[in-house]
């Protein structure tokens, strides 16, 4: 290490877009000629990004800074610095109320964390704050030129395509914690795909708030299928998944897209929230139980063996037990392959937050665990559909229920979110992909057979 290099505890919260900007800073840290520690009693700088979307993540976040901020107290450890969302959100509260924190960056001013890491803790005193450096307005989008270290599997990675939102969703904080969409170039995404697929990249996960969206803010206005015709084009690039789609923006040239480039995974990951037409409005979500109904139809019919994922909300204000009724209907009757479910988070700031008709608490919970349970008798049926049929499977290594198995994910499964396939009958390296026969299937998880005639 230089004499400015400092050892870097760091801790990364929150979704996998947050999964990216860490690796984009550890990129930039190791770069420095930062070095990384495994563990806080041996840093000299604790770093902590944050995610302040709704109150259970704000809650894991606070927790967690103020977990890092005893690190400071007799130990190495002599500054804090404080990143993402949750600080986004709320830089002056925060600053206030945790001052062992010594440098506070916002969602998109982590461009810079190199230099901060290396600069001097904040000085103290009765009324001084930490350094707080929070843009109004996010604006900064990395690059294929920035330097990332990836955390997870080398194998499986997460490409951010876009940055911030534009939509108007009534329950939703992230235009405020993200700014406004800035979409990156194609061929910026193509260059870091190929850097990836070098470095042993086989899948790779396109992540934005709304994919669909992509390229819309881009002079030429490029999309998304053109994205995915010139990634298909990547030798040793084997899945593509697309998460976080959009069901008013699903064009045509998409669908043919998915359905046409064999690198494409033929998983959709579309965030529907809702079904009853009167709550989508309350929502602001710019689309009818009709369009839903008719994406779907769309998606099955032109893309053979297509596997959706959605989320819903429930406990929404204004969810009337009829609204709720019409929501499982539709989780009975559409026979989604994987369904999450969130209970309501009231978010300061938005929309939603002032309106009437409050569900309790305890009701929304109820709602949840109900809707949950439909789902996992349609997840149930689903799996054991495959029971016989010969799939292709990611390898991620061995299993965590036995040394006597290994454990990966069909295309049908996303990481780290829907199930995984256990494997017997052979052995494969991790990163490989693999012929197995389906033998059984829980309400998540399959099992298969390396064994395959």
């Amino acid at each position: 290490m230089t004499a400015a290099a400092r050892k870097v505890y760091f801790v990364s919260l929150g979704c996998p877009k947050n999964r990216v900007d860490s690796e984009v800073m550890l990129g930039a840290m190791g770069q420095a000629g930062h070095e990384l520690v495994d563990q806080p009693d041996d840093a000299e700088v604790i770093v902590v990004n944050t995610c302040g979307f709704i109150d259970a993540a704000k809650e894991e976040s606070i927790d967690t800074i103020l977990e890092m901020a005893q690190y400071k107290e007799g130990g190495a450890c002599k500054k804090l610095v404080v990143t993402g969302c949750l600080t986004q959100r709320y830089p002056d509260e925060v600053a206030r109320e945790i001052p062992e924190i010594d440098h506070i960056l916002g969602s998109a001013d982590y461009a810079d964390i190199a230099k901060v890491v290396e600069g001097a803790p904040a000085r103290r005193g009765p009324r001084r704050l930490p350094v707080v450096e929070v843009s109004e307005t996010p604006a900064y989008l990395y690059d294929h030129t920035a330097p990332r270290v990836i955390t997870g599997p080398r194998f499986s990675v997460y490409v951010k395509i876009a940055e911030g939102c534009d939509r108007p969703c009534a329950f939703c904080i992230i235009p405020k914690l993200r700014g406004p969409q800035r979409s990156r170039t194609i061929d910026s995404v193509v260059a870091e795909v190929e850097e990836l697929v070098a470095g042993g990249a086989r899948e790779v996960n396109l992540v934005a708030q709304d994919l669909t969206r992509y390229g819309w803010d881009l002079d030429g206005r490029p999309t998304l299928a053109q994205l995915l015709r010139r990634l298909g084009r990547i030798d040793d690039l084997r899945w593509i998944r697309l998460h976080y789609t959009y069901p008013s923006a699903f064009t045509d040239e998409l669908i043919d897209a998915i359905a046409e480039e064999p690198k494409v995974v033929k998983y959709v990951d579309v965030p529907l929230q809702h079904i009853d037409d009167r709550m989508l409005k309350m929502m602001r979500r710019g689309h009818s139980a009709r369009i839903t109904h008719e994406l779907i139809e769309r998606l099955r019919a032109r893309i053979p063996d297509v596997v959706l994922r959605s989320t819903f909300i429930v406990g929404h204000p204004g969810e009337t037990d009829d609204m709720f009724e019409a929501l499982c209907r539709f989780i009975e009757e559409a026979r989604l392959h994987h369904v999450g479910v969130f209970t309501y988070s009231k978010e300061p700031g938005t929309v939603s937050a002032m309106l009437p008709g409050r569900v309790p608490a305890r009701v929304a919970a109820e709602r949840q665990a109900r809707l949950m349970e439909l789902q996992r008798q349609v997840s149930r049926d689903r799996n054991q559909a495959l029971i016989g049929r010969t799939i292709e499977v990611l390898v991620e290594g061995e299993s965590d229920e036995s040394e006597l198995l290994l454990q990966g994910r069909w295309y049908g499964q996303a990481p780290e979110i829907d199930g995984s396939v256990y494997l017997a009958d052979g052995t494969a390296q991790p990163g490989s992909l693999v012929t197995a026969r389906v033998t059984d299937a829980a309400d998540y998880d399959l099992a298969a057979s390396l064994a395959v005639e």
